[in-house]
């Protein structure tokens, strides 16, 4: 995971400002973190006591927190702010790595309650006409996450599922032969993947990707394959030259959602799915 984010970091544009989707935070309504310096929230136990002095004192961004409320407003999505709430692992964790310097002003975003794909996916097409073109979206959850897996043995029964969910996963994501209206319907019925509930119990963890994908509207740019507790996982980016949805698409999906996708210009604009395990905290540097 370490070396992946490293490699993704490396190829990137360094943003204004970061957004992270946070699979370990949810809501009633989605809601952004929005104080100016929030803490750091260890979310996690049972864990050496190095991952609990784990530092990471990026700044919020306020404005950012306030423009996303707007914007989600505006596309008829009731939303708030936590002016007290800190950053929870799916942040401090990847950013760590990512951007160690600690420097970019972030704000965190919930998932909703309802874990409904629908209106995952809708939140993120509610974001695409930030205005901010250099900004970063991560979304922070992990492809593989059924924790009472990761104690059993290994078996070709688990591998052979994890692989076919897997395999799933990355056709849905990447395939350029899919119409956007179909990929859209892909990842709505996601239940029906193969061993879907295999490797998402609880699909928390999934729903970042949703919102990744909302805002780019389109196949990811790059994948990247990687193991984490012997199990298949993958992270998804897509940058600026996907993000530019196809009229036809739009008008489809828009008709088949309820849901208009905003035709913005997103020259500079760029989006990570970025899965991890938090067994990989104590790795961070």
């Amino acid at each position: 995971m370490v070396s992946c984010l490293k490699i993704i970091s490396s190829n990137i544009i360094r943003p204004s400002a970061i957004i992270v989707v946070s699979a370990h935070w949810e809501e009633d309504r989605p809601t952004i973190t929005s104080g100016e310096n929030p803490a750091l929230i260890y979310d996690y136990s049972g864990f050496p006591k190095e991952s609990y002095e784990i530092r990471y004192p990026c700044p919020g961004a306020p404005y950012l927190a306030r423009s996303i409320a707007e914007h989600l407003d505006k596309a008829g999505i009731d939303a708030g702010l936590d002016e007290a709430r800190g950053f929870d692992h799916g942040l401090f964790v990847p950013l760590k790595i990512l951007f160690p310097e600690a420097d970019i002003p972030c704000v965190q975003l919930s998932l909703i309650k309802s874990l409904d794909p629908t209106e995952h996916i809708q939140l993120g097409r509610a974001l695409q006409d930030l205005g901010d073109q250099s900004m970063l979206l991560v979304g922070s959850g992990f492809s593989f996450h059924n924790m009472r897996a990761f104690m059993k043995p290994d078996t070709d029964d688990a591998k052979a599922m994890n692989t076919s969910f897997e395999g799933w996963l990355l056709d849905t994501c990447s395939n350029r032969r899919l119409a956007e209206h179909e990929r859209t319907q892909k990842l709505v019925e996601w239940e029906s993947a193969p061993f879907a509930r295999y490797c998402h119990p609880r699909e928390e963890h999934l729903l970042p990707l949703h919102v990744c994908y909302g805002f780019a509207a389109s196949a990811c740019t790059n994948s990247y394959q990687l193991q984490i507790l012997n199990k298949n996982s993958s992270m998804y980016l897509w940058e600026s030259e996907s993000i530019h949805p196809d009229p036809e698409d739009v008008a489809r999906v828009a008709h088949q959602t309820d849901a208009a996708l905003p035709a913005s210009d997103l020259e500079r604009s760029q989006v990570i799915n970025q899965t991890f395990n938090i067994p990989a905290a104590v790795q961070s540097p």
